[in-house]
């Protein structure tokens, strides 16, 4: 008979001691945009971490590759990235400096899509009281992105360009994990892709490699519950409507 290895006999855990808890942090997950100062430890930290490189990868490649910023580097990059952000408000053609690495949303949109971007966008705004014409506080909102919603904590997650699109499916995954450990610990959390745009900027702030790719930022920390920002959950379709059964 052929002796498995070693790595290969760990127990198998069949059951969920408390299925609820799990439960729990999927259903109460959210992307807040409200934070408190308050610091997050970082043995903790390394904890949700750990938890999230749980996550599943093609052959085990484990792809991602995370940068922490806090205190005097994650404000530096704020500043840096806030000042750029209002450079192209002035003068739009400096967009043309700050684009995506790769397409997170589709170059046309399509129904149903379109309509629940559109439904999510306004409840969101009109949630703070902005109108559409209301050009500065729309810039202003959509900055708070750049300020991490004032999560003392700021990731970035990045990918080998070397690698193929399934990596950003397994990195999915470890976000998905990062989110759920945050939310098991009594912290919150908000994947963003907004800082994609300005990964000319982030990347070289965080001294990653010219052969990494920015998949998207992540503002993390204890959510402020004063906020009515953080009152804001967005629906999901029934299952009815995404899953088709056969038998």
């Amino acid at each position: 008979m052929t002796q498995m290895p070693a790595s290969t006999t760990a127990t198998v855990r069949p059951i969920v001691n408390d299925p609820a808890s799990v439960e729990a942090a999927i259903e109460g997950r959210q992307s807040v945009r409200a934070f408190l100062p308050t610091p997050v430890p970082r043995p903790l930290l390394e904890r949700l971490l750990a938890l999230a490189s749980r996550a599943p990868s093609g052959t085990n490649t484990q792809p991602w590759k995370v940068y922490v910023l806090q205190g005097a580097s994650r404000d530096a990059l704020v500043q840096k990235v806030c000042a750029a952000h209002d450079a192209v408000r002035a003068n739009p053609a400096l967009a043309e400096q700050y684009r995506e690495v790769y397409d997170y949303y589709p170059k046309q949109w399509i129904s149903p899509y379109i309509e629940r971007r559109r439904e999510n966008g306004l409840s969101l705004y009109s949630l703070l009281g902005i109108g559409k014409a209301d050009k500065d506080r729309m810039h202003a909102q959509w900055q708070r992105n750049y300020r991490f919603f004032d999560a003392p904590v700021g990731l970035f997650v990045t990918i080998d360009k070397a690698m193929g699109g399934g990596s950003l499916l397994d990195t999915g995954m470890f976000l998905q994990n990062l989110t759920l450990a945050a939310r098991a610990h009594g912290l919150d959390a908000c994947a963003q892709a907004a800082w994609n745009g300005y990964a000319s900027i982030v990347l070289p702030h965080v001294g990653a490699g010219e052969n990494e790719m920015l998949v998207c930022g992540v503002a993390l920390g204890y959510a402020d519950p004063a906020d009515i920002i953080n009152t804001f959950r967005t629906p999901r379709v029934p299952v009815s409507e995404f899953s088709t059964w056969l038998e």
